[in-house]
């Protein structure tokens, strides 16, 4: 692409330079979209059968499985826009569990009116974020909603992955002595998405951190590092993830404020806009909880990784484990004192995914 124009390798010209209301009814402009579009892209084995929905081979073991939708304002925005968004986020869900990524479904609903060149770079953008993490988008589905109805584009995915045998990675297997490490500074995709939609130029290079971090979960586990528990922290950024894990696993978590990356970008943002940095989203770093034996490790492997540029030690957990307990989140300031790190009650920052 370049300027307004844009290139399609399609067997025709498109019919119209908008979206138009046809194109999710079923009939031939919905097999234009599909055709020049989507198919150019997105094309594999799988997807060529053109069927309601995809088969391919698994191999023999255990599937991880994951589906999110996002409605992100603005479309585009610093370091990303809704389409790698969209791939990285259902790539990195996985990756959460251990699930090597393989298959996407892509579902759509566009507005009427929205710029067929909007449109391709988003599907060019997700097919690049794709092929680079070895995942195929093999099926999908398009609705098209009235004018106004929409804000543009909406997207859901669906992802599939395989689990290696003998990982297991999830909330209750957190155990007291785990270190909490961080891969890279906190909450830049929220606060680049917010910055764009109001419009402020701030001072610092504050671009979204959307990236996908399959591979830098399969380096830590090629390096034998085994964690207890991953999560990404979008919505509700750190401490919400945190206080999800610390529920769910029945035990009690502290982390050192001094040793929470942030960049000085984000800070002001914060500052700006009466954020709390530990409560905005991220789309491109992970929460590692690891045995304390393995932390010094896993840093090692963070830090020769393209996909952590500022990993940390935070804190750890505190127990012992016990289903029936609440699960709390404690935050040691940079002066001494502590406060609680509450769950967010309501959505601070909507839009942002």
């Amino acid at each position: 692409m370049s300027g307004r124009g844009f290139d399609l390798a399609c067997p025709a010209p498109l019919r119209h330079r908008t979206v138009q209301l046809a194109h999710g009814g079923g009939g031939r402009l919905s097999r234009d979209l599909v055709e020049q579009v989507f198919m150019p892209a997105f094309g594999g084995a799988a997807l060529s059968s053109r069927h309601d929905g995809a088969v391919v081979e698994v191999p023999a073991g255990r599937i991880a499985m994951t589906t999110d939708g996002y409605v992100v304002k603005p479309l585009f925005f610093p370091g990303g826009d809704i389409g790698k968004l969209a791939v990285c986020g259902t790539i990195n869900d996985l990756a959460m569990t251990g699930a090597a990524p393989r298959w996407l479904a892509v579902a759509f609903v566009l507005e009427e009116g929205l710029p067929m060149e909007d449109l391709v770079r988003v599907v060019h953008s997700m097919r690049d974020v794709a092929r680079a993490s070895g995942v195929e988008i093999v099926t999908g589905d398009t609705k098209v909603v009235d004018r106004g109805k929409g804000d543009g584009m909406f997207i859901t995915t669906t992802g599939v992955g395989v689990v290696p045998a003998g990982i297991v990675i999830e909330p209750r297997r957190v155990r007291p002595g785990d270190a909490v490490l961080v891969s890279g500074d906190l909450g830049r995709h929220g606060m680049a998405v917010l910055s764009m939609r109001e419009g402020l130029t701030l001072t610092g290079a504050l671009e979204s951190d959307c990236a996908p971090l399959d591979g830098l979960v399969s380096a830590l586990l090629a390096a034998g590092v085994v964690p207890h528990c991953l999560r990404d922290p979008t919505r509700g950024g750190l401490a919400a993830a945190l206080g999800e894990i610390a529920m769910d696993g029945g035990v009690d978590i502290e982390i050192d404020e001094s040793a929470v990356p942030v960049s000085e970008a984000v800070a002001g943002a914060c500052e700006l806009f009466g954020l709390d940095p530990l409560y905005v989203a991220c789309e491109g770093r992970l929460v590692a909880i690891v045995p304390a034996e393995q932390a010094t490790r896993a840093l090692e492997v963070m830090r020769a990784h393209a996909a952590a540029p500022a990993p940390a030690r935070i804190g750890e957990v505190l127990g012992p484990p016990d289903a029936s307990r609440r699960g709390r989140v404690t935050l040691r300031s940079r002066v001494g004192t502590s406060r609680l790190l509450d769950i967010p009650a309501g959505e601070q920052l909507p839009r942002i995914c």
